[in-house]
């Protein structure tokens, strides 16, 4: 496989604070040998453990982006010991354009992986990260939030591994970041994302759901501040404690966590995030848009636990998702 064309600007085994670009040529109308230039910090102080930080794998997600933009201008060299690779905006492209996508090619990076240096736009990023930065990682943190369509109660999650030992250092990971909610997460089509790259590499990797409706409150970017801070001390890359608080640990046993719209038209939650929900209780209504005098379509949850995600626009489609519910655990 030929190498990758991205470039860094930053040099991975040099202490001290770096800032600069994954410089990715990129030929457009507007700039004939243009390059594409993905904000890096790498943060370095001697020997010890690497963690790799990203946001807006979906361009419309902004926790993470609000919490490592600021961790990038204010960590230390001299707090640290190890280095902390901060991408704080992983799809530049989708970032800019405030999409999930990239408007470039249209690539969802979170189902691009292990992608290729001679693919798309999407594809070589991928391909850098799944060759270069993931196996310099011993830790990765990718915060996500539901986007402009999703909505969620604010959990970290890791997931159910084949290596049980792997698996005990997600959650252990997942713990330290201690969100308000922390998820063992059912992912409806794990192929080809980040989270399945970095596990195969027997990397200990986490992510997060923070909220949604395609913007950042006050509590999300605090709850991911403090969360990459806490995961940063539970690695000794940072000195001290993590902070730790009250979580609720959620389980998602199988398929029946989700409910999907078979219907399009006015979408109607009958729920507020976090409610208790027993199997039949209504989770939404959807209406008919193209005439009055007719019925709404009921959706009902398929078991008892928590609405921990529903869907966020007014308007629905058929294939869209309707709602998530989680089984709290003791």
């Amino acid at each position: 496989m030929r190498n990758s064309p991205v470039t860094p600007t930053v040099d991975y085994d040099r202490d001290g604070v770096q800032h600069g670009f994954l410089n990715l040529p990129h030929s457009r109308d507007f700039s004939a040998w243009g390059s594409l230039m993905i904000p890096i910090t790498v943060v370095k102080n001697g020997a010890g453990p690497t963690a790799v930080l990203t946001g807006a794998n979906h361009g419309d997600e902004y926790e993470g982006p609000v919490a490592l933009l600021e961790l990038a201008r204010s960590l230390d060299p001299a707090a640290i010991a190890g280095r902390v690779i901060i991408v704080p905006m992983m799809n530049y492209p989708a970032f800019r354009a405030a999409t999930r996508t990239s408007p470039v090619d249209g690539g969802n990076l979170n189902r691009a992986f292990p992608g290729s240096p001679e693919g798309s736009i999407t594809q070589k990023i991928a391909d850098y990260f799944q060759r270069t930065l993931i196996p310099l990682a011993d830790v990765i943190v990718d915060i996500h939030s539901g986007g402009k369509t999703l909505e969620f109660v604010p959990f970290a999650a890791a997931h159910i591994l084949e290596d049980k030992q792997q698996q005990g250092r997600c959650v252990a990971a997942m713990h330290a970041f201690n969100a308000p909610f922390s998820t063992m997460l059912l992912e409806i089509d794990a192929v080809g994302m980040y989270d399945t790259a970095a596990e195969d590499q027997g990397k200990t990797f986490i992510s997060t759901e923070l909220g949604g409706g395609g913007t950042v409150s006050a509590e999300t970017a605090a709850i991911a501040k403090k969360g990459i801070s806490n995961v940063l001390k539970h690695c000794n890359i940072l000195a001290g404690d993590p902070e730790i608080s009250q979580t609720r640990m959620l389980d998602m046993p199988g398929s029946d966590c989700f409910v999907i719209s078979e219907h399009s038209g006015l979408f109607e939650p009958c729920l507020e995030l976090a409610s208790p929900v027993r199997k039949g209780d209504l989770v939404a209504r959807i209406h008919n848009i193209e005439r009055t005098g007719t019925p709404t379509i009921e959706y009902r949850a398929k078991m008892d636990g928590i609405l921990a995600g529903r869907h966020f626009p007014g308007l629905i489609g058929t294939g869209d998702f309707i709602s998530m519910v989680a089984i709290p655990v003791s």
